[in-house]
């Protein structure tokens, strides 16, 4: 029997009947509504809900649109798409209840697909089309627009997919139709909310490896007077690292002296790590044991996946320098350091022609050019002086000279200028990625 996902359900009271309709077809499904016919109310049952449930359902794009800033990151969030179906009932509504149609103004409806459903109804009236996106701000301009279209002739009739406009165009006797989602419609957006937190349910149960290692390991054993201050360095060390992997609702298992591993899912690792952003054992370790932990962690479809690429990152984390964490992802791409400000990915492998051809041409590997593109790119604006790509890639000057003559004769980098120096000396010259020719970062 499969678990149940908790949906939570945002908009108007209409929506109740036919969502709980179109559920049945659902059971994984367990619905939590917040409804109300105030569209000013769905940010704040967003707010409300969006801890509590797998995925957000809105009745549609204005009360999707105006929650968009209490959606949780990572938080599955979808609406409910206007399309032909419901067009078609709010004409069919129009001709039995209002004057005959000689022209129609349309607010929030796609155009292609009011095209499309006209065509095939062999309607030929007038369209005028709001042109502006929807905003809080824009209520006002779009009922302003459907009252210039009936005062001036170009429309006898609106249809709007938004209720406050409908409400204020009945209170002006402008004949009109507040165009709903259909069930079908709704159906859908349910399959494609469904779909959306199964994958990620499987994603969070994948087996995730750790590799934690101390830097330095030998030399600081053999700095210490006794065995005795050993072992009680290796305790505290234990009892920090044991403590994380609580956090992380994982296995610990000792490996060595100097390095333990952990099992934990994937799902744990990314809530306790904030999205691959706060790894606190690391400066824990430096701060009260003076000790340099590295740290590799591998994602995989299986254990025997999960714990190579943990090996690999860890060697990834080595080296960078140490004292850092590195992830292989389960695609085999490399991410980190994740602690850093702009921690930035490359590929474990590069089969691209032409990027193996630059790399030739460059006289050094594929994965190593990436790299070392990757680095600089961290920067976000791909400029920089021999000088700065030394400090970047923690080379000499005379290594990041070598590096950029190969770049500039493989075409990877061209001079830009020169820097202005605001000291006396020589000025620098300034290179940049050139954006064809540079790999991916």
């Amino acid at each position: 029997m499969h678990s149940q996902i908790k949906i939570g359900v945002i908009g108007p009271e209409w929506l109740y009947e036919k969502m709980n309709e179109s559920l049945k077809m659902f059971p994984n499904f367990q619905p939590i509504f917040r409804l109300s016919n105030n569209l000013y109310d769905a940010p704040s049952f967003t707010k409300e809900l969006a801890p509590q449930v797998d995925v957000l359902l809105y009745s549609g794009w204005p009360p999707y649109h105006l929650s968009k800033k209490e959606i949780l990151p990572y938080k599955p969030a979808y609406y409910i798409p206007l399309k032909g179906s419901g067009l078609y009932r709010a004409l069919y509504a129009l001709k039995q209840s209002g004057p005959k149609i000689s022209g129609l103004s349309i607010d929030i409806l796609p155009a292609a697909e009011v095209r499309r459903a006209l065509n095939e109804l062999n309607e030929e009236f007038q369209i005028s089309f709001y042109e502006g996106t929807f905003s809080l701000e824009r209520i006002k301009d779009i009922v302003l627009f459907h009252k210039d279209a009936f005062a001036s002739g170009a429309a006898n009739c609106a249809i709007t997919g938004i209720k406050v406009v409908a409400d204020e165009l009945t209170g002006l006797n402008i004949p009109n139709q507040w165009a709903l989602p259909t069930a079908e419609d709704i159906i859908v957006t349910l399959e494609r909310a469904l779909l959306s937190t199964e994958k990620r349910r499987n994603r969070e149960s994948q087996i995730v490896f750790g590799l934690i290692q101390i830097d330095g390991y030998h030399e600081l054993v053999n700095q210490m007077a006794s065995e005795h201050l050993i072992q009680r360095q290796n305790l505290r060390l234990n009892r920090i690292i044991l403590d994380y992997i609580e956090q992380l609702e994982g296995h610990l298992t000792t490996l060595s002296g100097n390095e333990y591993m952990f099992i934990t899912t994937r799902g744990a690792f990314e809530r306790i790590t904030q999205g691959y952003k706060w790894i606190p054992i690391i400066e824990e370790a430096k701060k009260q044991l003076k000790l340099k932990l590295s740290m590799g962690v591998g994602f995989g479809m299986s254990a025997n996946e999960a714990g190579t690429h943990a090996r690999i990152a860890l060697m990834q984390a080595k080296d960078f320098g140490g004292e850092s964490c590195f992830i292989v992802k389960e695609d085999r791409s490399v991410f980190g350091p994740v602690e850093l400000a702009a921690p930035f990915s490359y590929p474990l492998y590069i089969t691209d022609d032409i990027l193996l051809k630059k790399a030739e041409e460059a006289g050094m590997s594929a994965i190593y050019q990436h790299k070392l593109v990757a680095l600089i790119k961290r920067k976000q604006d791909s400029q920089f002086t021999a000088h700065e790509l030394a400090a970047t890639l923690g080379i000499t000057a005379r290594s990041a000279h070598r590096i950029i003559l190969k770049w500039l004769d493989a075409q990877i980098i061209t001079i830009i200028g020169m820097e202005k120096m605001s000291t006396r000396g020589r000025p620098r010259q300034v290179y940049q990625l050139v954006e064809k020719t540079s790999l991916k970062a």
